[in-house]
């Protein structure tokens, strides 16, 4: 999507340096100018994508005609720091693709070997972990093995679940090394909270798409939930994640059944703060005839459509909520 980005920026520029019409060497001048930059832009983006080691990874490195040298299996400290043979101080991987890495064991034996040639894979990742939580399909942990963003995250979780509601958190942990500070940043500041519109990530908005960093944490929190129960077709539980009305979650629960008493339909809210509920009764007949207000619902409510002699509110209710309770596994507290 980056790359995509940037070709567009590029091509827009080249619109409108033809669109200036200067002369010929000018607008020659204008587009090396514009390749050099688009260039430069591709490969900044290309190195910002690549894999920097960390702290836990485990690396194989090789140098050619010299097994006595390569070493398989090195697990980089804590501290990003690993040891070679000949060499008397330590290295530091962290930070490094395994391409930088490999330059900069080659330079120390240059002392020692004309030409040495050395590669450096990584054999395992362990020092890239985040989560994802709450209102997904599936919670989880991911190694990253290169950058992704947070829509590519949210790929590999299978989506939003269907009660997510309409934001997405990203709990960032400080960078555990200085080479991952910015300029400026000091331990308190690293730590940070951003929050996006889930629907803005969903589309690809790079506002609402960052890179996902290490020790990120990504939370769905769910929605608020309303509920219908009573004399209507389908009792059903109802994400609130954009505001509804009184007569639209009825509708959404399959509409009134005929012995319904359309004039006394009860709103249960509970009472922020307060283990206390009040009840309103709404004619929705009125409201259906546009001669009184439909009602905004808010978290909690349970709208109650009573029939002449149907079962008792209690019993609908958790007729609505006992299924999703029958799935859940069974714990035993000790």
């Amino acid at each position: 999507m980056r790359t995509i980005t940037l070709a567009a920026v590029c091509f827009a520029a080249l619109l409108r340096v033809s669109a200036q019409q200067p002369n010929d060497k000018t607008a020659s001048d204008n587009a090396i100018a514009t390749n050099t930059t688009k260039a430069q832009l591709m490969s900044s983006a290309d190195a910002d994508d690549h894999y920097r080691i960390g702290p836990g990874d485990v690396l194989d490195i090789r140098i050619l005609n010299r097994p006595n040298l390569s070493r398989e299996a090195v697990r980089v400290e804590g501290s990003g720091m690993i040891r070679m043979p000949l060499i008397d101080t330590e290295i530091q991987a962290a930070c490094k693709t395994e391409g930088e890495l490999a330059k900069d064991i080659t330079s120390r034996y240059t002392k020692f070997y004309r030409n040495p040639q050395v590669d450096v894979f990584i054999k395992e990742y362990h020092s890239k972990q985040v989560a994802i939580i709450g209102a997904v399909n599936e919670q989880s942990r991911f190694e990253l093995q290169r950058r992704i963003r947070l829509l590519d995250l949210l790929t590999y979780a299978k989506g939003p679940s269907p009660k997510a509601g309409q934001t997405i958190n990203i709990v960032h942990s400080p960078p555990s090394l200085v080479c991952q500070k910015g300029e400026g940043e000091t331990s308190d500041t690293a730590t940070a909270f951003s929050s996006y519109k889930l629907s803005d990530t969903l589309q690809g908005d790079p506002r609402a798409n960052p890179f996902i960093e290490p020790g990120d944490i990504i939370t769905l929190p769910e929605a608020n939930q309303i509920y219908v129960v009573g004399n209507v077709f389908t009792p059903v539980t109802i994400p609130l994640k954009e505001p509804i009305t009184l007569s639209r979650a009825v509708a959404m629960a399959g509409g009134v059944k005929q012995d319904s008493k359309k004039d006394k339909v009860r709103i249960v809210r509970q009472e922020a703060g307060t283990s206390t509920s009040k009840e309103m009764v709404v004619d929705l007949t009125a409201i259906e005839k546009k001669r009184a207000e439909d009602i905004a619902l808010l978290p909690n409510d349970i709208i109650d459509v009573p029939s002449s002699g149907g079962k008792t509110f209690l019993r609908s209710l958790i007729s609505t909520v006992a299924p999703a309770v029958s799935q859940l596994p069974v714990r035993v507290i000790p």
